[in-house]
């Protein structure tokens, strides 16, 4: 079996002779060949040549062409901040004062925004490595696309406007389709349906403004001939069997789900599943032995049919290269892996990274404190980041904030000090709050004024 026939035949809940890796690559391709995330996302040449790149390198079954969940949403009026190690982020929201403008929108056209760019070196990967790679068109789901259109009041609007956030998601859904579509016809063997702001509502929520819209997708997906993925970053557990509910030929979570809930609801509803590599413990800090031991783990816990192995979301641009080859290992040569692991042991006595803890107790204004994986790379950390600069505004001068990325060493052991398990989680004055939930502006005030 070619890498295409195993991830096509995990995607069916077939038997494989081995478990198939896929890599969410992103704008880590670029470092291959010391392209930035900006140059790479606005070039098809320098799409394939550093898909190439990464395909030689980690001999994946399949991978991403493009992984940008900011392409609709560009297209559709929204402004990007551009970074040079990591996606654009959604900047201004077209829909920001009202949905009057709803109206105005159109779906997206093959020739607008860097859709050009995409399908063309969609086509051109399919031909060069399409033959034993599956290729992932990677779309944004229907959710995460109407939040950047009105931006964090949608919270807000689902329980004071619901009927104008039913019809901008069913607009949302027709993009998602449309764009689905132009990415079959380019040659993709797998549509990923992105919507990671789903992990900040509740099942009830999902059900209420998403689950039908995303139900409609996927069938259109299987219409089309393709098989398809329902992916979400963050803490997906509370809305993880409802997303099954839609109907999708696989789930892929991160790190903040447990492997083994995800292989029961996969197993309940027939689907396949995928994950869950930590990106920033394993992948970006860890070395060689910490990746392979992860992928064995995984593919030990997660036997039987259905299971793809992958990171947990998008890699960060910085990975080490080597960490990848080292799943690539470990996937295609477990007892070699297995070797190198034992013979790599950690000293357990080496000194933990220093980390100071503010004293809580005697703080001249309340400190509100962001644990995000980086909100530059990662929708839902970047909306908890707009929503304290916006809370803020309230109590000039009287509250103190800051955000720590837990890509860096020292923020996983603060991570670890304060009791955070899932990210990204807002602490007040040393105390989680908001644990992998953005609150709306008023429940935000209100758990502010109370240490105020």
């Amino acid at each position: 079996m070619t890498g295409r026939d195993l991830v096509l035949a995990a995607l069916k809940r077939q038997e494989t002779p081995r478990v198939p890796w896929v890599p969410f690559t992103g704008v880590h391709i670029g470092s291959l060949k010391g392209v930035d995330a900006e140059r790479l996302l606005k070039s098809a040449d320098l799409l394939v040549a550093c898909g190439v790149e990464a395909n030689r390198r980690y001999q994946p079954d399949g991978q991403p062409v493009i992984f940008d969940l900011q392409v609709e949403a560009e297209i559709l009026g929204c402004g990007l901040q551009w970074a040079k190690d990591a996606p654009p982020a959604v900047a201004t929201h077209p829909l920001a004062s009202g949905y009057e403008g709803l109206k105005d929108l159109a779906l997206p056209r093959p020739e607008d925004g860097r859709l050009p760019i995409i399908l063309d070196a969609m086509r051109r990967l399919k031909e060069e490595i399409g033959s034993d790679t599956a290729l992932y068109g990677l779309v944004v789901g229907p959710f995460t696309l109407a939040l950047h259109l009105r931006g964090t009041n949608i919270f807000l609007d689902m329980f004071d406007q619901p009927e104008a956030v039913k019809e901008l998601v069913d607009f949302c859904r027709q993009v998602t389709e449309r764009v689905a579509d132009y990415y079959i016809d380019a040659g993709m063997d797998v549509i990923a349906v992105v919507d990671p702001m789903i992990s900040q509502i509740s099942a009830d929520h999902f059900q209420q403004f998403v689950g039908e819209a995303a139900t409609h997708v996927f069938d259109f997906i299987r219409q089309k001939g393709a098989c398809s993925s329902f992916f979400v970053c963050g803490n997906a557990t509370p809305v993880l069997e409802v997303m099954a509910q839609c109907k999708p030929d696989g789930i892929s979570v991160d790190e903040n789900v447990n492997m083994g809930y995800a292989k029961e609801i996969a197993d309940k509803y027939e689907l396949s599943y995928g994950g869950n590599i930590p990106l920033t413990t394993v992948m970006l800090l860890g070395d060689q032995a910490d990746n392979m031991q992860s992928a064995l783990e995984l593919i030990n816990a997660c036997s039987g049919p259905g299971f793809i192995l992958s990171p947990g979301c998008d890699m960060p641009y910085n990975v080490p290269p080597e960490n990848v080859s080292a799943v690539t290992l470990a996937v295609f040569e477990p007892d070699k892996a297995r070797l190198f692991i034992d013979s790599n042991k950690k000293d357990s006595d080496a000194p933990e990274v220093e980390v100071e803890i503010p004293d809580y107790a005697n703080l001249e204004r309340p400190l509100i404190e962001i644990l995000t994986l980086d909100s530059a790379t990662c929708p839902p950390c970047k909306y908890m980041v707009d929503a304290t600069r916006e809370v803020v505004k309230f109590f000039e001068g009287k509250v103190d904030w800051v955000e720590y990325k837990i890509t860096e060493k020292e923020n996983i052991v603060r991570m670890q000090r304060l009791g955070v398990t899932n990210i990204p989680t807002i602490v007040i004055n040393g105390k989680p709050a908001f644990v992998s939930y953005i609150p709306d502006l008023a429940t935000y005030k209100e758990e502010i004024e109370k240490v105020l």
